[in-house]
This record gives structure tokens, C-alpha cells and sequence, in this order.
């Protein structure tokens, strides 16, 4: 694998033709450190994990999708906009490109979770869910409904802070991923890389209040043994989504 671009608070590219716009809002960022080698069978065919000073992350990643549009169509209020939950790692790629690999994606519409699935080979999970704030917390909930585990569920509270004025490495390392990694079109020889653009992330100190999960293990991960490293809340930013670019591993002539 050749040396990983550098890690950069800016996306690196625009993306002026998007296939999706969207917003990502009231995000809570929740990552535990593990040893790359628990995580390598789990990472797409042709990435290996990206590692920050010695170690790779899990993240549990809880928010609102607001207004998923394609193209340059408007968003779609209610259909668009829904809580989702992510267990995502955190990947590289024989280009040097870094990413995120999904484990689980818990989203509270049907239709979309169908979508994903279908159409972006994505591990969309439709799940009964709620984000409620109150003064200064926000509370995310999950329960899955289908495809299962169906026992698999979260209850979420952070409590938001000051704002950030200087993120340190590991807050960049953690939130300044510039695409995905995901076998789109079936198989591992077409694993493809799909980029997102959005402004560099406003992100505030959090404290954890509740973390009731088995999201992680129901992914397929050890059951966090330790407290988290990382707890961060973002009000949000806009979202731009690329095309699919392959291939994402090994280059080509």
C-alpha cells in the first residue's frame, strides 16, 4: 500500500455534478481505539485499516439525514429525511485514498433503507428510531426492525460543549473523511471509492451520558471494553456525494 494522503480539515476536491446532495445534522461522534488486526477481516477486499499513531478507531457515529436529493433535484422532505446510526472503520486503499467502511447503517425509512441496499450494495438496516434534544442534549434511540438482530438497539445521550476552535489530529483524523470504501456494484473485484464534499466541520466538546448499544457487536466487533477515546457533537454541515470511482484497490494500468 502506498503512503495515505494526509489527512486534510478541507475536502480535497469539489464535487461540482454530485450524484446526492444531503445535510448531516446534529451528529454525535463516539470512537473507541482497537488494534488494526481486529478489524481486518471486516474491511472491504483491497483496503487495509487507516491507522493514527499506531491504532485504528470504531466509530458510532448517531444522527439526523435531512433532505437527500439526487442530482441537482431538491431534497426530499420526508422520504429525504430520517435518524440514522452508523458503525463504521476507517480505511485505505492502494491508491492512498482515505475512507470509512460501514458495519451497520440504521435508518428509520423503508424506502431508503431498501435503496441503499439494493441500489449501493450499502448495510442499510431499517430500525424504529428518535433523536430528541432538550436544553443542551441530545438523545438518539434506535431499535431495529428489519433485517436484524432484532434485539439490536441504542440509546444515545451526549451533552454538548464549547466549541472547538483548533481540532486536535485525532478529531481531524476522526471526522475529516473525504469518502467511503464499498463494493457498490457486487464483488469484491468492483469495490469502489464514492467522495463527499462539505464544509470543514464545526465541531463541539461532548460528554456521554448514556451509551446503552450492542449496535458494535451486532456488527461484528468485540463489545467496547474500555470508554470511549473520542466524544464529539457537530450541529452539521451540507453534503455533496460523487460517483463511484474504481477501481479502489489494487491500481490498474
Amino acid at each position: 500500500m502506498p503512503k495515505p494522503t494526509p489527512v486534510t480539515p478541507e475536502a480535497p476536491a469539489r464535487i461540482p455534478a454530485p450524484l446526492l446532495t444531503q445535510q448531516w445534522l446534529d451528529l454525535a461522534f463516539i470512537h473507541w481505539a482497537v488494534e488494526p488486526d481486529s478489524v481486518a477481516g471486516l474491511l472491504p477486499e483491497g483496503t487495509v485499516a487507516d491507522t493514527h499513531e499506531g491504532v485504528t478507531y470504531v466509530g458510532l457515529v448517531a444522527f439526523r439525514m435531512h433532505r437527500v436529493g439526487w442530482l441537482r433535484l431538491p431534497g426530499v422532505p420526508y422520504l429525504g429525511t430520517f435518524p440514522e446510526t452508523n458503525v463504521r472503520l476507517y480505511t485505505v486503499d492502494a491508491h492512498g485514498r482515505r475512507g470509512v467502511a460501514f458495519l451497520s447503517m440504521d435508518a428509520a425509512r423503508l424506502i431508503p433503507v431498501v435503496m441503499g441496499r439494493v441500489g449501493f450494495r450499502l448495510p442499510y438496516l431499517w430500525s424504529r428510531m428518535a433523536v430528541r434534544t432538550a436544553g443542551d442534549t441530545v438523545t438518539y434511540t434506535s431499535s431495529r426492525r428489519w433485517p436484524g438482530p432484532r434485539r439490536a438497539s441504542s440509546r444515545i445521550t451526549v451533552r454538548t460543549g464549547e466549541r472547538i476552535e483548533e481540532p486536535t489530529e485525532l478529531e481531524h483524523f476522526l471526522t475529516a473523511r473525504w469518502g467511503m470504501h464499498n463494493a457498490f456494484f457486487g464483488g469484491a473485484e468492483s469495490l469502489a471509492y464514492l467522495p463527499n464534499h462539505h464544509p470543514r466541520w464545526p465541531l463541539h466538546r461532548a460528554e456521554l451520558i448514556t451509551c446503552e448499544e450492542n449496535l458494535v457487536t451486532a456488527a461484528g466487533l468485540p463489545a467496547p471494553d474500555t470508554a470511549p477515546v473520542s466524544v464529539l457533537y457537530s450541529p452539521g454541515v451540507p453534503v455533496r456525494l460523487g460517483r463511484p470511482a474504481r477501481p479502489a484497490g489494487i491500481p490498474t494500468p
